[in-house]
């Protein structure tokens, strides 16, 4: 067992534990973090890292990045201040942390949680999941008494799902024996090599305490597989032969030699087969799961799949493959949504180590993170290292405080998140690209004629894109429509997180942002001529957003002049403060003349002077 700080690798079970609480890691992810604590306090090139794990496989270095993310997330480091892993750009990677030796519990000692009379369940901060994890061990059930199960665990991008499949996993194995097959799919390999994640699975479970049996069942049943597994197990001395003799018999693997095998092995315990991020998954593997759903005969075998919702075309085969089995009944689709606000409390709380938490930090953080598990914990990272939370005190009187008011407005996107974001944004094209920034400049919420305008682009054609978008992609949803002035319908949009809107937003160039700002209030000019004081504080919002100063505080002087004619005194001098607030950034001597218009508008509402009919226009 490895340690350091408070982190123990625990290289007999694969897994992490920090203090007395197991972090299931997926293979890949624990197989870098393996690789680098084994070699600390050096550089370990991005090629050396490919060729450690990928051998003979071409993986696109970006792969790297998204697993360092990963691990960063899982063991709290910050890529800018590294306790852990240092990035050393364009040559690869350290790990930064003193490494001791430890012992494993097959040497004699317990893991941390036996030690400290713990339970095995989910770790302290998988929360509010309980009928999800209901519903998991009800097709456990149904798998042990030899009905086969398929369940797909779907939802956004840091909802859950990994996380929910791990606490499954471990209430499993606490309760009943049961045999475990886990693979990951990879985007940079999902359309060009056959079979990875299932590879990846069968090689999981063959350096398992049942691998023996398995490599055995597998050589006997499945030959053709057997040879193409990384680092095969020895099998009472006779797999090489095995595996030569199943060489001998050609390359082409078959689909229903696997899932007879799997089946046989399956008849002792249950077999989990785990494959995760199903929407990057090659055809062949889809291939498998669908044999494997539809097989009549009795199976003591439950496959879980997770993939991300809406990410990538509505008809791409994995989606298409879904649908059909739902329809036969043949598999449930678990879908994660966003937890409420007790939930994030109690990840708070968990993540501090403290039940009462600094006032106000749950509201802020919930409505911020929007109920997602993974933004929960970035936000409350960037307020830590931005210095809003600190910890107090010494012993068991320390505690975390908070030392300044939480910001009302934009605190920013918390860099690591920010990076995953974009990640997932540039994986799409460029024109959905352009379509999403230009839906970021109006707020969560979008029209789809704002976004035309925008763009300068057909509405009609605009809204189909939009429309397009919200079937493929899981953080955008079409949320109605409205009806335009000139009786014409609009249909309009939400981002799933205002996050990703922020993120979208600044990835502009601010010169890009104010053409666009300036064409959205044009329309909005347009659409409600005449009735422009209905829309005089968007119109004026996007003309600040464009540092139209002038034009922004011409709308606001506008919609005061109409507000006086309806005596509405008391909106018409809001209006008028708020264009004069606006009118302080302009440049002298024409910031001195807009001012003393304005005034004279104030002056005039507040009875100082006779009202005017007409002041010069503004803008």
């Amino acid at each position: 067992m490895k340690q350091f700080d408070s982190f123990r690798l625990d290289t007999g079970n694969e897994c992490l534990w920090r203090g007395g609480a197991q972090i299931a890691l997926p293979p890949k992810p624990y197989a870098i973090l393996r690789y680098l604590v084994e070699n600390p306090g050096r550089l370990i090139t991005h090629d050396e890292l490919l060729d450690a794990l990928w051998p003979e496989t071409y993986v696109q270095p970006q792969v790297l990045r998204t697993y360092m993310l990963e691990l960063r997330k899982v063991l709290g480091d910050d890529a800018g201040s590294p306790r852990f892993i240092q990035t050393l750009p364009k040559r690869g990677y350290s790990f930064v942390a003193q490494v001791t030796e430890g012992a494993n519990e097959k040497n004699g000692v317990a893991p941390p949680s036996a030690m400290q009379g713990q339970s095995a369940g989910p770790g302290p901060a998988f929360v509010d999941r309980d009928e999800e994890l209901r519903r998991l061990r009800l097709g456990l059930d149904a798998a042990a008494g030899g009905q086969r199960q398929t369940i797909f665990v779907t939802g956004g991008a840091g909802i859950g799902k990994t996380a929910l499949v791990d606490a499954f996993l471990r209430l499993a194995g606490s309760a009943q024996a049961i045999m475990i097959a886990r693979g990951q799919c990879v985007e940079a390999l999902g359309r060009k090599e056959e079979y990875y994640p299932v590879m990846e699975a069968l090689a999981h479970l063959c350096a398992s305490p049942d691998g023996e049996r398995a490599c055995r069942i597998l050589a006997r049943m499945a030959p053709r597989w057997l040879p193409a597994l990384p680092g095969l197990p020895t099998v009472g001395g006779d797999s090489q032969a095995l595996a030569d003799s199943a060489a001998r018999m050609g390359t082409e693997r078959l689909p229903g030699e696997l899932c007879a095998a799997l089946e046989e092995l399956a008849t002792e315990k249950p077999l989990a087969l785990v494959l995760e991020d199903l929407q990057w998954a090659d055809e062949a593997t889809l291939g498998v799961i669908s044999a494997l759903a539809r097989r009549r005969t009795p199976a003591r075998l439950i496959v879980l799949a997770t993939y991300r919702a809406q990410d990538g075309s509505a008809d791409q085969p994995m989606m298409a493959l879904k649908r059909d089995l739902v329809v036969r009944r043949l598999c449930v689709e678990l879908s994660l949504g966003p937890l409420d606000r007790q939930a994030v409390t109690e990840i708070l709380s968990a993540e501090l180590a403290q039940e009462a938490l600094p006032p106000g930090l749950d509201d802020f953080v919930y409505r911020r993170s929007e109920g997602n598990p993974l933004f929960v914990k970035a936000m409350l990272e960037h307020l830590v290292a931005q210095g809003y939370l600190v910890r107090e005190g010494t012993g068991e009187s320390a505690a975390w405080r908070q030392r300044a008011p939480f910001p009302e407005t934009d605190s920013g996107v918390p860099d690591e998140l920010s990076q995953m974001i974009e990640l997932e944004i540039e994986r799409l094209g460029a024109d959905d690209q352009r379509l999403l920034e230009a839906a970021s400049l109006m707020n969560v919420a979008f029209p789809a004629w704002a976004v035309a305008a925008a763009l300068e682009d057909d509405p009609a054609e605009t809204e189909e894109a939009c429309d397009d978008l919200a079937r493929r992609l899981y953080f955008v949803r079409r949320a109605g429509q409205d009806e335009l002035p000139d009786g014409s319908r609009s249909a309009f949009y939400v981002f799933a997180h205002g996050l990703y809107r922020e993120v979208l937003y600044q990835r502009q160039s601010a010169s890009r942002r104010a053409r666009r700002h300036t064409r959205i209030a044009e329309r909005l000019a347009q659409l409600f001529a005449g009735r422009e004081v209905n829309v005089a504080h968007e119109m004026a919002m996007h003309h600040e957003a464009a540092g139209n100063w002038q034009r922004a505080a011409g709308v606001l002087c506008s919609a005061a002049r109409n507000a006086r004619d309806r005596h509405a005194d008391a909106e018409a001098e809001a209006l008028l403060e708020q264009a004069l607030r606006l009118a302080e950034n302009l440049a002298d001597p024409q910031r001195q003349s807009v001012e003393a218009e304005i005034r004279d508008e104030l002056a005039a509402r507040r009875g100082s002077l006779p009202a005017t009919s007409s002041a010069t226009p503004l803008s």
